[in-house]
């Protein structure tokens, strides 16, 4: 295999609908991972994310720890190089984790405390909007492959819509990873715990993706206007292992050389219980081996809600320390 299966996502309202499933539903459940065009994302929106974003980062330290994540107890704002980590180990790169824009929810369980607010640079005004109208197109499309991916396992394509509303817990992050790094862990290996990730990455490169039964590490080239989607745990959960989470991994550009990328997560609401799908017979006799419990330090929980919060106090244990002892 020499590089990621490539999607039009618009033959899934084309005459070529029943190919497109087919090629969907081998790419997710062999790879894990695919890249998809045919979006709809306009040009012009994603150049104007690049732009503030770079804008960001090229702001003097002080005014990027105005909004420095130890100030939010729900993990939102700017963490500096090495604060996060993945794996027991710390990752090389700088960011800033948004969500939508909520006031926070006091519900009795601990996991409603990651809703809340972001924080935005005073000194950068036009970032919030730049990344907030990315993120609602980053939405509608991860939704599309969603509901598309539910028709290719032969279900309606509304089936997985009862965990979605107003409410679900979707993040991104707005990343920098700077050229050099003396560990060369840009992001340890890993994979995500919600349904879909959406990726927007420039053209330097680095992800890497682990394919399932091999061990192989598969670089993620990208392609001109693709964003790399992938399959989240919860999405594992919901098919019985017949879609897998892949891990996958980020590794430092070379000195001199600064990679950015900005990766949608799409979760449910955090109080969704997943439940599995009635696959069609011949799809569910190849889940007969799954185990969720397979991986003793990262079993998959159904419940959402609790294996997202799992998953932010072990990234950042700062955060954790200082709100959520």
């Amino acid at each position: 295999m020499t590089g990621l299966p490539v999607l039009d996502l618009a033959r899934f309202r084309s005459p070529e609908r029943d190919a497109f499933l087919d090629d969907l539903r081998r790419a997710a459940r062999d790879v894990g991972f695919f890249t998809v065009v045919g979006h709809g994302i306009a040009p012009e929106l994603t150049a104007r994310l690049d732009e503030e974003v770079r804008r960001f980062f090229a702001l003097p330290l002080e005014q990027r720890l105005a909004i420095e994540n130890i100030a939010s107890r729900h993990f939102r704002g700017y963490s500096r190089v090495g604060t996060e980590r993945t794996g027991g180990e710390a990752d090389q790169r700088e960011q800033i984790d948004v969500g939508p824009e909520r006031s926070p929810v006091h519900g009795e369980a601990r996991y409603w405390g990651l809703v809340g607010p972001n924080q935005w640079p005073p000194a950068q005004p036009a970032l919030r909007d730049a990344v907030l109208s990315w993120q609602d197109e980053a939405l509608r499309v991860s939704r599309e492959i969603l509901r598309a991916l539910a028709a290719s396992l032969g279900q309606p394509e509304d089936h997985f819509d009862r965990w979605f509303d107003d409410e679900s817990h979707l993040h991104l992050k707005v990343v920098h990873y700077p050229g050099g790094a003396s560990t060369g862990q840009g992001v340890g290996a890993h994979k995500d715990y919600g349904f879909l990730a959406l990726l927007h990455q420039d053209d330097v490169g680095g992800l890497q993706v682990q394919v399932p039964g091999t061990g192989e590490w598969l670089d993620a080239a990208p392609v001109p206007d693709g964003y790399v989607v992938n399959i989240g745990e919860m999405l594992e959960v919901a098919t019985r292992g017949y879609l897998t989470a892949t891990r996958h991994r980020v590794a430092s550009p070379p000195p001199g050389v600064d990679r950015y990328s900005v990766p949608f997560f799409l979760g449910p609401r955090l109080d969704a219980v997943v439940e599995p799908v009635d696959l069609p017979p011949e799809l569910a006799a190849e889940t007969a081996d799954w185990d969720p419990n397979d991986d003793p330090d990262n079993p998959l929980l159904a419940a959402y809600g609790e294996n997202a919060l799992v998953g932010w106090l072990r990234s950042h244990p700062a955060v954790a320390a200082r709100y959520w002892s």
